[in-house]
């Protein structure tokens, strides 16, 4: 028995680690193609992965083998080689199996790399037994290479989860690294355990009939080995290669395929697929949605079949198109369909000519549902030639009509009539109200005229705001337009009910007639503007047809408004004062305070020229502080002389009651002026009370400071006489269109005494103004009325006349009050 001297071939060596490390780079090619497989085909890889794996690991083990020189001869026992191999197969298809599932724990991971690594040192161990040699084994290096192996095995399970999970950047050199140190854990371990073993010749009759003796050269052999196994291992690299190859250009395929049906299935516009042979061969979800129908329904169907979807006189012209697209065109239009539930839909149509290899295969029909998108366009469309509000064209649209009016008419030679109408008071409801009510306000208000003018060739319009227009094209003569104007009128003067309260409100119209007031649309508009506007001035509430004297006393109001602006800033409005007289001894009692404007041109004018002026341009506000405040100062001025300690009535107008910071401004001008509050007393209206709230906080201020407040022109207006119970006023005045016909008239008689009865049952005082008769006086005082003004006793006066008629000075600085 022989003992073995160790020598190695360097060159089989090598080639034991060059099929290693091929084995090992192969193993890591073939994980990434077994993870792309499913089913029956991952099985096959599986298996054919396994086999390479393991005939290469055993390869390099039997050529490591065969590496060592023997100095004897060496046979095999053939069942325990193949054997080995087996184990070798079985321990590699373990390991793919273990990395085929992608995630492990690290338990599962060293499970898995004991499985492997006891297969290897099974596959070598069996391997050395299969030597008819005696083998005796250093246990110190056997257990070292059980720990290469299991390392080799961690090693290599971790490698391929490695390239499997991460980016494929770098790749190839990454697994030739990879590849490297595996090969080197594969053959370390080999050669670990060939450094264990100590091989003696042990050649007996008993191992020559149970084994197969090598006739060849065994480094002929293990040479022969090498070239097979690598060129099968190479061969199944350059496979691997190629399948993947061919794989990825599957994949992209597929993946084309996948994006293409992705965008046909998801995407929002209907398509339908035509073949050549015009049969429906594709409905995505889309179209079954839009067209209200079912693919298996349609599809191998003539595409003819969806014409009757279509609307009716749309049918033809689609099919022509349809032909066109067979040469090639792209066609776009817009058509409607009607669902089996009825629904009209609005879709916009695309038919696309599908191209493939310079060759016609047939159509898509894409559709898009457009049904809100043209209802938007349309609605915009509308919005853009018609008031929102009311649903009434608009001035954009209401020009147009005008101008095109005019141009009709010119060739015909006929005339036709246009009106604008402004509401008055619509500020004030706007105002107190809120703009809610103020558009509910305008929402009636147009749906009373549009049904006076209902049945008559009309086309009115809202211009903006509160003002209205119309055109009257069947103006065959002006007594039916301005039938139709008072008819308007009266629908407006009607009370809205609005916040559980009645409203009156007055409309102001003017109107002009093509082509005598003007033959263009600027002209006309102007014209009829100037009429309105000098029904505003007469007292607003009704209608006047153009004329060149409107034109004129337009003019002038102009003008007036124009000097008014610079009459502000020359302190050319002055005062006059009336007196208040107590009947019973016939002394003044206080005084009412009453503007005038010493116009440099015209001379002195009266409110009744000026006021509504100055409350169209909103110029009332400064001109009522400058008379409130020289009211004050004057009545300060006459107390300080030693005048009587009486009051001051200044009248307040609607725009100065509802301005911002009213009770702060009149609290800064007694302050400035020195008049204490109970000698100023301000008369408000009834129509300044429509919002309760607003009026009941203003006033409730006003009486804090001590103000007495009064109530003028009482029984003309139209709010509820609930305010009287709520609101603090003092002092009621009875309108002078009650006290004229008093005397003849027994109606006015008797709202006069009821009014003076209330008064004095609400303990308010009262006083009548316009008294200019006896007769008229006596009947006052019969009734207990003894507060009076009006001409009987005293026009309005200058200050200085004031205190020449009705002041006598007793001494120098001072004054005394007569009684008669």
């Amino acid at each position: 028995m022989d003992h073995i001297h160790r020598s190695h071939d360097t060159l089989l060596v090598l080639i034991s680690y060059l099929i290693a490390f091929t084995a090992s780079y192969t193993v890591l090619d073939l994980t990434a193609r077994i993870s792309l497989t499913r089913g029956k085909k991952r099985w096959l890889w599986l298996s054919f992965g396994a086999l390479v794996m393991g005939m290469g690991i055993w390869s390099m083990h039997f050529v490591g083998m065969m590496s060592v020189t023997m100095p004897f001869p060496v046979s095999y026992d053939l069942i325990i080689v193949l054997l080995s191999v087996g184990v070798a197969i079985i321990a590699s298809f373990v390991a793919l199996l273990v990395v085929d599932r992608r995630k492990l724990s690290i338990m599962q991971l060293l499970g898995g790399a004991v499985l492997f690594a006891s297969g290897i040192v099974s596959m070598h161990y069996i391997g050395m037994y299969a030597m008819q040699a005696k083998v005796t084994y250093d246990m110190k290096y056997v257990l070292l290479s059980v720990l290469v192996a299991l390392c080799a095995s961690v090693a290599a399970l971790w490698l391929s989860l490695y390239f499997l999970k991460n980016s494929r950047r770098n790749v190839a050199w990454k697994k030739i690294g990879s590849a490297l140190i595996m090969g080197t854990a594969i053959a370390g371990m080999h050669y670990t355990g060939m450094m264990a073993a100590h091989i003696e010749s042990q050649l007996s009759v008993h191992h020559q009939i149970y084994s197969l003796q090598m006739m060849l050269d065994p480094k002929k052999l293990a040479y022969i080995i090498s070239i097979g196994t690598l060129v099968t291992l190479s061969l199944s690299l350059t496979g691997l290669y190629l399948s993947r190859l061919f794989s990825k250009q599957e994949s992209e395929k597929q993946e084309k395929e996948k994006w293409y049906l992705s965008l046909y299935e998801h995407n929002q516009d209907g398509i339908i697929s035509v073949d050549l042979h015009l049969q429906i061969i594709g409905i995505n979800p889309a179209a079954e949605r839009i067209f209200a129908i079912r693919e298996e329904d349609y599809k191998h169907l003539p595409v003819s079949s969806l014409l009757p979807g279509i609307i009716e006189e749309d049918r033809e012209p689609i099919r022509e198109m349809f032909v066109r697209t067979f040469q090639g065109e792209e066609l776009r239009y817009e058509t409607a369909i009607v669902t089996g539930q009825a629904v009209h839909i609005d879709i916009s149509v695309l038919l696309a000519p599908v191209i493939v290899d310079n060759q016609f295969a047939g159509n898509y029909i894409i559709a898009r549902d457009i049904t809100e998108e043209k209802r938007t366009k349309e609605r915009i469309h509308y919005l853009a030639f018609h008031d929102e509000l009311t649903g009434l064209p608009n001035r954009r649209m209401f020009n147009q009509s005008l101008s095109s009016m005019i141009e009709a008419y010119r060739t015909m030679q006929k005339s036709f009539a246009v009106m604008v109408m402004d509401i008055d008071r619509f500020k004030m409801i706007n105002d107190s109200l809120g703009h809610i009510y103020g558009d509910i306000f305008l929402q009636e208000m147009s749906g009373r005229i549009i049904e006076v003018l209902e049945g008559e060739q009309v086309v009115l319009a809202r211009m903006g705001g509160d003002e209205f227009a119309a055109i009257f094209p069947e103006h065959k003569d002006a007594e039916h337009t301005l039938h139709l104007a008072e008819r308007i009128i009266q629908a407006t003067s009607t009370p809205f009910h609005l916040k559980d309260n009645d409203f009156y409100v007055t409309g102001s119209m003017g109107i002009a007639v093509f082509p005598e007031h003007g033959e263009d649309a600027v002209q006309l508009l102007i014209n009829a503007d100037t009429a309105m506007y000098e029904v505003k001035k007469q007292g607003k509430n009704g209608y006047l047809l153009f004329s060149r004297e409107v034109h004129t006393q337009l003019q002038e109001r102009m003008e007036l408004e124009v000097d008014m602006r610079k009459a502000l800033d020359r302190s050319e409005f002055t005062l006059h004062y009336q007196p208040q007289i107590r009947t019973g001894d016939v002394s003044m009692i206080g005084v009412e305070a009453l503007v005038r404007w010493n116009h440099p041109t015209r001379g002195l004018l009266y409110p009744g020229v000026f006021i509504p002026i100055a409350e169209e341009t909103g110029l009332i506000i400064e001109l009522g502080n400058q008379v409130l405040r020289e009211a004050c100062r004057q009545m300060y001025a006459w107390h300080q002389a030693g005048g009587p300690l009486i009051p001051v009535a200044v009248n307040l107008s609607s725009r100065q009651f509802h301005q911002p910071q009213l009770v702060e401004q009149i609290s800064r001008t007694l302050q400035e002026t020195g008049l204490a509050a109970e000698y100023l007393e301000l008369e408000i209206t009834e129509s300044m009370m429509m919002d309760a709230t607003i009026s009941f906080d203003i006033l409730h201020q006003l009486a804090n400071l001590g103000i007495r407040i009064s109530l003028d022109d009482f029984g003309t207006g139209y709010s509820s006489l609930s305010y009287l119970k709520n609101l603090p006023i003092h002092k009621v005045k009875i309108d002078r269109s009650f006290i004229e016909d008093i005397a003849e008239n027994s109606s006015d008689k008797a709202i006069v005494s009821t009014i003076i009865t209330m008064a004095k049952q609400l303990n308010m005082d009262v006083i009548a103004e316009g008294i200019e008769t006896r007769e008229q006086l006596d009947i006052l005082a019969e009734q207990e009325c003894d507060e009076v003004q009006g001409y009987y006793y005293s026009r309005p006066l200058p200050a200085v006349d004031i205190e020449q008629r009705f002041f006598v000075p007793i001494r120098e600085g001072s004054l005394k009050e007569l009684s008669s």
